[in-house]
């Protein structure tokens, strides 16, 4: 399925979320979770009801210091020594623990396979497009195999605001020396990645193939349900 919402202008950067638009990320989430958790089970005095403790150390963390919810990455490190303190370790231990915890998610975060099918339509894309990412996950590009694909990769974090915010886009058209109307944006969030790139003033592509409620009630320019129709939409 493709809808047209917006006849495209000339496009010379393909720009793309990462997790759930190429590939599926909550499998792996789920086993970063599961990585970090067993770590932290392994503490005597870690919490047996640990998702409920989890969520309360991640809500005091944000608000002691509200910048993090624009960098997971600063938010899951500041939560876990938030906890290690709170259940009584005393700094070079509590920091130890909260490192071991995060690396234990982190390593297993990375774990990533993007499928042959998906690296293909990115190489054909690249023969015409410069390609990019924007994203604001804390997955490391370089540990797996989209490795060297991306001219530039931006994170919300290191590099900027979090979509929606129009700051990765921003910074984007400054380092490529292009248009912000020359960069569509393909994602599968309405509220991070079409917000992100409408605010932007970039175009805009909404991969629409997973039930969630959004509250952006803008469009994207263009509405597709499967990755592989890229290859019949983008042309210059």
């Amino acid at each position: 399925m493709i809808r047209f919402n917006r006849a495209l202008s000339p496009v010379n950067v393909l720009s793309f979320d990462l997790d759930d638009t190429l590939y599926n990320n909550h499998p792996i989430i789920k086993s970063a979770l599961q990585a970090q958790a067993d770590y932290l089970a392994k503490l005597p005095e870690w919490p047996t009801n640990d998702t409920q403790y989890w969520l309360y150390c991640r809500d005091k963390a944000l608000a002691l210091d509200p910048s993090l919810i624009d960098d997971v990455t600063r938010w899951r490190r500041a939560a876990l020594l938030y906890a290690m303190h709170d259940l009584g370790f005393k700094n070079d231990l509590a920091q130890q623990h909260a490192n071991n915890a995060y690396q234990a998610f982190a390593d297993a975060r990375s774990q990533i396979t993007v499928s042959k099918e998906v690296l293909e339509l990115l190489k054909a894309l690249s023969k015409q497009f410069r390609l990019i990412a924007i994203t604001n996950g804390n997955v490391e590009v370089d540990k797996f195999n989209l490795k060297g694909v991306f001219e530039l990769v931006l994170q919300a974090g290191p590099h900027g605001k979090a979509k929606p915010h129009p700051g990765l886009f921003d910074i984007a058209a400054e380092k490529l020396n292009v248009a912000h109307k020359e960069i569509l944006h393909i994602g599968d969030s309405l509220d991070t990645d079409v917000q992100g790139a409408n605010n932007a003033g970039c175009q805009s592509v909404w991969l629409n193939n997973q039930a969630a409620n959004y509250k952006y009630k803008g469009l994207a320019d263009i509405e597709i349900n499967d990755i592989f129709l890229l290859n019949h939409l983008v042309k210059k």
